[in-house]
């Protein structure tokens, strides 16, 4: 694989180099030689060890947790390539940390995902790549060219495989996912049914109403986080009250931070499904009813095309 002008130069950092490796593997290229590491006090050092004078780089590295750490990473490789020459710098974050803040939540507050936008085309970013963002009106934060690729691709092809779609519904936990519920339930033609929730505080929430009828279906939940697990947890229950036959979730980033893999683990829902564009831990490689689905073939498609200056919105159509 060749960029269209001058070479590929790939480099991780040390957010999810295991999809990093896979991404690379895709394209049949070698990740740059690179070295991102800590001083003592943590501060971070990074160091291009081979020429990229010209070329066409691709910083692979998602904001997730440690989210401040990995993105002072992604910045501070940026600037190492710029300095070094580099033609031009995309940012490839499968997973952008900070999609949440993207509006004022009360008064007195940031809308954080805007500034660290700002940070990151300031550093020297060209172009950004990211994955199913929270919020599509993200995009428009970037005062430079941004894709977001989505997971649909990916899950499709897995729910056919594994599902009679005769008695599948597709249900979007909240109001606010409808969009995306309504998109992946007409690419595999089946209904749609929502959970209207009333979220008390942060981290949790109160499942109020099932919106349709879901009896004797197989639904499948739709998002594009999952974080503390309530959400989830309180919609299987719900939907099973109002009966369902067996409740999945089909959801991008798998946030799963404190307990949330426990909770899935010993919850009504028959199987998790999540992307790997967070490295999962080890809680949530030892789930029995936890399973991850790869980007990394998507992700080098879309890097290919980017590289190569033809069309990626195509892989979606």
């Amino acid at each position: 694989m060749s960029a269209k002008n001058g070479s590929i130069k790939l480099v991780a950092g040390n957010s999810n180099p295991v999809l990093a490796q896979e991404i690379a593997e895709g394209l049949d290229l070698q990740l740059a030689k690179a070295v991102v590491r800590r001083f003592a006090d943590m501060e971070i050092f990074v160091e291009i060890q081979e020429n990229v004078r010209g070329s066409d780089a691709f910083v692979i590295q998602s904001t997730s947790f440690p989210a401040n750490d990995n993105l002072m990473e992604l910045l501070i490789i940026t600037d190492a390539l710029r300095r070094s020459s580099a033609r031009r710098i995309t940012a490839v974050i499968p997973y952008f940390g900070y999609a949440r803040q993207d509006r004022k939540s009360g008064s007195r507050t940031p809308i954080s995902a805007k500034l660290v936008a700002n940070l990151i085309t300031r550093a020297g970013v060209d172009r950004v790549m990211t994955l199913d963002l929270h919020a599509g009106q993200i995009q428009g934060f970037f005062d430079i060219p941004t894709d977001n690729l989505f997971a649909s691709p990916v899950m499709v092809r897995d729910i056919k495989e594994r599902f009679d779609l005769a008695n599948v519904m597709v249900v979007s936990p909240d109001v606010g996912g409808v969009v995306r519920a309504r998109g992946l339930a007409k690419r595999i033609n089946t209904p749609l049914a929502i959970i209207d929730k009333r979220r008390e505080r942060a981290g949790e929430s109160e499942v109020m109403n099932v919106i349709g009828d879901v009896a004797g279906y197989t639904c499948i939940l739709v998002d594009d986080i999952v974080d503390s697990g309530g959400t989830l947890v309180n919609a299987a229950d719900a939907l099973l009250a109002n009966g369902a036959k067996d409740v999945y979730a089909y959801i991008t980033h798998g946030v799963l931070s404190g307990g949330a893999a426990a909770r899935i683990a010993g919850s009504r829902l028959k199987e998790l499904v999540i992307t790997d564009s967070i490295q999962p831990t080890d809680a949530v490689r030892v789930a029995t009813n936890i399973r991850t689905l790869s980007i990394a073939s998507l992700i080098a498609e879309a890097i290919g095309r980017t590289a190569a200056e033809e069309s990626v919105s195509s892989l979606f159509d």
